[in-house]
């Protein structure tokens, strides 16, 4: 009894795992590549004000890279404008995105990789952003992004 009891129990722990990890709906996913899109003819207009637009506006922002993590949408900007001074540093920015779910109502996960064509040198890489939707407004809340070169 107690082996069908555990078998039971544990099928049901499974089957609630399944179901809570809903797909990311067509509605959220288009909403957060549109965002995302807007980013990348931001950075490539050189507008690094606009790009931040996509970022949650908090000190609970987390961005960490290769120089280590920054806190905060200010903090951010700014540290997107000291590595990125100009549009020759810029470059032109392409995204591409690997996979994009749904972690909980509300929250995404997006991994992708980016490329930057300079004159100065290409750099290209991956990150994994993680997005919430606050007000019906997706936005980035945290960006891992690490360079391959």
């Amino acid at each position: 009894m107690k082996k069908l009891y555990n078998t039971l129990l544990f099928f049901c722990f499974s089957l609630g795992i399944i179901t809570a990890q809903e797909k990311l709906s067509d509605i959220n996913k288009s909403e957060i590549l549109e965002v995302f899109n807007q980013q990348e003819l931001a950075w490539n207009r050189g507008d690094i004000p606009a790009f931040m637009e996509g970022y949650w506006k908090s000190e609970d922002l987390a961005f960490s890279g290769s120089s280590g993590a920054v806190f905060g949408w200010e903090a951010t900007k700014e540290r997107y404008l000291k590595s990125y001074p100009d549009t020759t540093a810029m470059g032109k920015l392409t995204f591409e995105v690997i996979k994009l779910q749904q972690v909980k109502d509300g929250v995404a996960q997006m991994i992708g990789s980016f490329y930057l064509k300079r004159t100065i040198g290409d750099l290209s890489g991956y990150f994994t952003l993680v997005w919430r939707k606050f007000d019906g407004q997706w936005v980035i809340i945290s960006d891992h992004t690490s360079s391959a070169n």
